[in-house]
This record gives structure tokens, C-alpha cells and sequence, in this order.
């Protein structure tokens, strides 16, 4: 074999994560260690959220020039781009660096330019064109890379896309920790999450999913693994909680029916949670089955309570039919997160602030909102170009002459604090524990066991940050309705 020990490194380390990006596995690189395990000596994966010692860079220096020949290295994420590029820039010179990722496939040129040590770029999918890697092909030859070459950047023709029933699930045996409820740190029970990715790509088009439009990168088109894989991946799994990854896992109503059908079954006593559109309230039957089966909670993309936004963000719904979506959804005993974006082109102040409002009326157990991003090759990008007084950051943040980047975050606080108020707090934990019942009952006393120092440790992160009082004020005083 041409390497005798690779690296696979998920660079993103606890301090700069939230500790819902602590819940889950790295599936992605994962499925990646798992096919280079026959074309190299040995494979270590590691994901520095868990790695304390090995998150100080001197010491992962140490290491990699001690043990490492090859080395492959995840860029997912806008979140954290900076914090990560640092790491890349800073591994040796003398040892191949493999950087892949969707966000690498995105900025090809960019890691190039700005991370010297980087000599490949894995372009999309990654599980057969490390193979060629490892097996040392001329890169000339292997599609679906990007490389140096006498101060040149070469972009070769990318990989067909494989059959998902051809990979390998990931190997669970490479991991060196286990992915445990944690919150500021403090283990809140015995609760251990994994993830099962059951199908690969999105038959939709939504404006703000850009992968499609990218000339170095291929858009999946949908492709599911069969029902009886993943079934058995299921079952060798033995975290509590199994979240699936899709972008929609109910994209095949009937398949997803199937396998809520054999998990009832088989009799799997797992808690399931998932990823989906509103469409799935069309379904009532499918949804009792899910509630049966196990599922505690979708993750459902909402975006904007604003036709006019999602229109733009071509949603394929109105603001009417998720209200609508939400009268049905509201029957199943399961969790609802619901996904905003504001600071959109064209939405004013008021409307970014009636999100929560929105939210409270159609009933979202909680949500997560997140400014615009203009990406690389956004098909909203020409908006922009033809809205006067837009902008767009280096790095995809969209701001305008009326809203500043220090405004948007400010309107977001005012989001946060008018949505989780006291009494939101109080009914996610009454419908966590004794409506979903996410949480057994040992659970639920574990978490009383360790609600104290919770507590404290909140109290302290917002005393470090300096805004304490002031958010004690919003959530306790102005936003206590």
C-alpha cells in the first residue's frame, strides 16, 4: 500500500460548536474513513469536538508528523469557516493534505489560494475518489479533484455520482467516542445519539440551496438506499436516538411508511427523529405510524411567515397552507422544530419580528433562525446585483444600507428573546418529557439531578459575555408575556 496511516479529521472543535452541533457524528466523513479502509495501512478518524488534547494544535502537530502519511480533512460548514481554514493552513507541508466537504467543493479556488498546505480538493462525494487517492492514480487521472501543479490549479472532470446501495454504511469501530446529550458541557443523562443517512439528494429547488449551480460540483438528484440496508443499519446501532440525515426523509411517502411498518415490527426501541416539509401533515396516516414507531421530533424548514419571502425563496407554499399544515400536525404527540431565515431581501424590520409571533400561532415547539446567505453561486444573488442598496460579505453575508450585519443582530436577539420566553421554556419541557416523552423516566430524573448546575452554567456563559443583566431583563421582565 502507498500510505500506511491516514487521517481523517473533523476540524471543528468544542469551543467553537453549539452543543446541539455536539449531539452528532461527522456521517459524512465517516462514510469516507469507512472506504478508504481497505487502500491504507490504518485509518484514525478523529472529530476534535471530543479530542481535548489533541484540539491544542501543537499537540495534533505532534501527532500527525509522529503517526500520519496522508491526511483528509472535512470543510462542511459556513459555520466556523475561519476557525477551520486556521487548522488546514497549519498542517505540515510534507504530508499530503486531502481537504473535501460540501463547503470545500463551493470555495475550491478560495482554500487553494488562502491554505498553502492543502494539494487536493475532493470535489462532491468523496468514497470512491479517495480510493483512486490512496492507490496513488495519477491525479491527472482521477476525476472529481481539484490539485496543484506547477503553481497551477487543475480542476479535473467530475466523479459520477455512485449508486447509494454500493457504499458502505459507516464504520461505527472508528470512532473514539461515543455522542452524548451534553449542554455547557455538563452531561444531562444517558442519552447517546447517532445518525443513519437512508437516502442522498433533494427533488427540490429551493433558492437558498445552491449545490446545483455550482460548475465544479454535482447536484444529487434523489437517491434512496433500500429499505431492508437501511433497516439492518438500524438495527446495529445501539445509541438511543437515531436522527435521519436526508435533506426530506419522507421525499417517498410509501417507503417511509415501509420503514415505519418493519420498526414496528421488528420492535426497535429507538426514538427517531427526522427532517421534513410541511407535506408530510397530508399524511395522517404515515403520521400515526411514525408516533407508533418511535419518532419524537421533525426538523420542518419553514423559512418565512411572508409569501413574498417564499416566493423568493421558491418554497413551493404560502403562509396558508403551513398554518393549515400545523392544524394537522398539531394531533401526533412529536416534537416540531421549525427552521427561519430573515434578513431577506426586501423584508422589513416588522416582518423579520413577527417570526415569533408566527411561530407561537401555528404552534413550533421551538425554532432556529438564521440570517441570509448569499452563497457562491446563489441563484439570489442576482436579486441582489439588481436591489440597490444590498451587500454581500466575502464570505456570503448579506446586509443592506438600511440593515448593517450589527442591526440583523441585534433584530435576531430581539427574535430569540421574544420567542423563548419563560413560558416557552416551560412548555418544551413539559411536552419533551410528558407529551413526545423524548426522555424516559430515568432520564427525566437525571435531568432534575443536574438542573441546578445547568442553570449555573448558563447564568455564568452570559456573565461572560457580558450580557447578563441584559438578558435576564429580556426574558424574565420585558418578554415574560
Amino acid at each position: 500500500m502507498k500510505y500506511k496511516h491516514a487521517l481523517f479529521l473533523y476540524p471543528y472543535p468544542e469551543k467553537a460548536v453549539t452543543d446541539t452541533m455536539m449531539l452528532f457524528p461527522p456521517t459524512g466523513l465517516e462514510y469516507v474513513a469507512t472506504s478508504a479502509k481497505n487502500h491504507v495501512g490504518k485509518v484514525t478518524l478523529l472529530d476534535l469536538r471530543y479530542e481535548k488534547d489533541l484540539s491544542n494544535i501543537k499537540n495534533l502537530l505532534d501527532f500527525i508528523q509522529r503517526e500520519i502519511d496522508i491526511i483528509g480533512i472535512s470543510v462542511g460548514w459556513n459555520r466556523y469557516l475561519k476557525e477551520v481554514l486556521d487548522i488546514v493552513k497549519q498542517m505540515p507541508k510534507n504530508i499530503p493534505l486531502v481537504v473535501g466537504g460540501y463547503k470545500a467543493t463551493e470555495i475550491v479556488e478560495e482554500i487553494f489560494e488562502d491554505c498553502p498546505p492543502v494539494d487536493i480538493i475532493v470535489r462532491g462525494e468523496g468514497e470512491e475518489t479517495i480510493k483512486a487517492i490512496l492507490k496513488g492514480e495519477p491525479l491527472e487521472k482521477i476525476l472529481g479533484i481539484s490539485f496543484r501543479t506547477n503553481g497551477k490549479v487543475i480542476h479535473n472532470e467530475p466523479r459520477s455520482l455512485p449508486d447509494v446501495n454500493s457504499l458502505a454504511s459507516p464504520d461505527r469501530t472508528l470512532r473514539r467516542n461515543t455522542y452524548n446529550l451534553m449542554l455547557n458541557g455538563i452531561s444531562v443523562a444517558n442519552l447517546s445519539f447517532d445518525m443513519v443517512l437512508s437516502a442522498r439528494g433533494c427533488p427540490f429547488n429551493c433558492k437558498f440551496c445552491t449545490f446545483s449551480l455550482n460548475p465544479l460540483g454535482q447536484k444529487r438528484a434523489y437517491s434512496a438506499r433500500s429499505v431492508e440496508s437501511v433497516m439492518q443499519e438500524i438495527e446495529e446501532i445501539t445509541a438511543n436516538v437515531i436522527f435521519f440525515s436526508d435533506d426530506n426523509f419522507f421525499v417517498d411517502i410509501k417507503r417511509a411508511e415501509k420503514i415505519c411498518d418493519l420498526i414496528i415490527a421488528r420492535k426497535i426501541k429507538k426514538r427517531f427523529m427526522a427532517q421534513a416539509r410541511i407535506e408530510i401533515a397530508r399524511y395522517p396516516a404515515l403520521l400515526a405510524k411514525m408516533v407508533k414507531a418511535g419518532f419524537k421530533a421533525l426538523q420542518i424548514g419553514l423559512e418565512s411567515p411572508h409569501d413574498h419571502i417564499l416566493t423568493q425563496l421558491n418554497k413551493g407554499f404560502d403562509s396558508d397552507t403551513i398554518r393549515k399544515s400545523f392544524a394537522v400536525l398539531k394531533k401526533y404527540p412529536i416534537y416540531y422544530h421549525g427552521y427561519f431565515i430573515y434578513g431577506n431581501i426586501g423584508e422589513t424590520e416588522e416582518e423579520m419580528l413577527y417570526i415569533p409571533k408566527f411561530a407561537k400561532e401555528i404552534g413550533v415547539d421551538s425554532i432556529t433562525f438564521q440570517k441570509l446567505r448569499i452563497e457562491k453561486f446563489s441563484p439570489l444573488r442576482e436579486i441582489v446585483d439588481k436591489t440597490p442598496g444590498y451587500h454581500v460579505t466575502k464570505r456570503g453575508s448579506l446586509y443592506s444600507d438600511t440593515f448593517r450585519r450589527a442591526d440583523l443582530k441585534t433584530i435576531g436577539r430581539k427574535i430569540k428573546f421574544s420567542f423563548y420566553t419563560p413560558s416557552r421554556y416551560v412548555k418544551m419541557f413539559w411536552k419533551s418529557f410528558f407529551v413526545v416523552k423524548l426522555f424516559t423516566l430515568r432520564e427525566f430524573v437525571a435531568f432534575l439531578v443536574v438542573a441546578p448546575r445547568l442553570l449555573k452554567s448558563a447564568i455564568d456563559r452570559e456573565r461572560k459575555k457580558g450580557r447578563l443583566s441584559n438578558s435576564l431583563k429580556r426574558t424574565f421582565i420585558k418578554n415574560a408575556s
